[in-house]
């Protein structure tokens, strides 16, 4: 049992890894013994972040805007010349636009889609050679794309380009575990609930939560640091190696209970 959630010897990219819930799965996969890379649109916030992280692994810093596919065939051929093996690959980055319907902007729906979806994909695609080298039939490369509660019940939060991208994310996943398990690659999806991240800060003052929010959550709480990076430990361990094509909620109730 001592080493059943270790990743010591594994190398890592998680998109979006200097803030948010990118930072805390990255710190996650470091704890656990991981080498990771992180990525951030400003360089100077990707070094300040990897260089805060050091102190539990080593954390390369990747600046990279994934809002173009060429932006993350760009970002696959910088990962593979820094570390070269991907046992993992967090597929975290995200998007959103918000608005009533009456004006929500046509134009919110390509940038959306393109970092949402189309990154993921290109990513998987690009370091593909990476992740059937490092996979395993008893212990495969793992790709984990990061999902929301919003892509799987109306949340009704106005959020029509972002919540339909999830969605997709969620059905992604599934095809691409279907593909892949013969190359001995799990994909599974990962559905965050409601986080103290810059997109729920519009639902808090400080630490103080919107009331409203906290009983739409059956466990009257916001997620935790712990809670993300412990689904995404258990899935890139020994202990989820036999895990693939799940969308597994991380949301306190809120898409079981509802």
């Amino acid at each position: 049992m001592s080493d059943l959630f270790s990743l010591h010897g594994k190398k890592a990219l998680v998109t979006g890894g200097a803030q948010g819930l990118g930072r805390m799965i990255a710190e996650g996969l470091l704890r656990a013994g991981a080498s990771v890379a992180i990525t951030s649109r400003k360089a100077d916030v990707c070094e300040t972040a990897a260089a805060e992280m050091s102190g539990l692994g080593p954390c390369l810093p990747l600046a990279a805007d994934l809002s173009t596919p060429e932006a993350a065939v760009e970002l696959a051929a910088l990962y593979r010349s820094a570390l070269g093996q991907c046992d993992i690959l967090v597929n975290n980055a995200g998007k959103t636009w918000g608005g009533p319907i009456d004006t929500f902007p046509d134009k919110a729906w390509p940038s959306v889609m393109a970092v949402n979806v189309q990154t993921p994909f290109t990513l998987v695609r690009e370091l593909l050679p990476e992740l059937v080298a490092a996979g395993t039939a008893d212990d495969p490369s793992r790709v984990i794309n990061i999902g929301s509660v919003a892509g799987m019940k109306a949340e009704r939060l106005n959020a029509y380009s972002y919540a339909a991208s999830k969605a997709a994310v969620h059905m992604m996943t599934r095809d691409l575990a279907g593909d892949l398990a013969d190359r001995n690659i799990t994909v599974n999806a990962v559905i965050p609930g409601f986080f103290p991240t810059k997109m729920t800060a519009h639902m808090r003052d400080e630490d103080a939560v919107d009331p409203k929010l906290l009983s739409h959550i059956p466990l009257r709480r916001l997620g935790r640091a712990d809670d993300i990076a412990g689904i995404v430990v258990f899935l890139c361990s020994r202990a989820g190696a036999y895990v693939t094509g799940a969308q597994i909620p991380v949301d306190g109730g809120v898409v079981g209970c509802g």
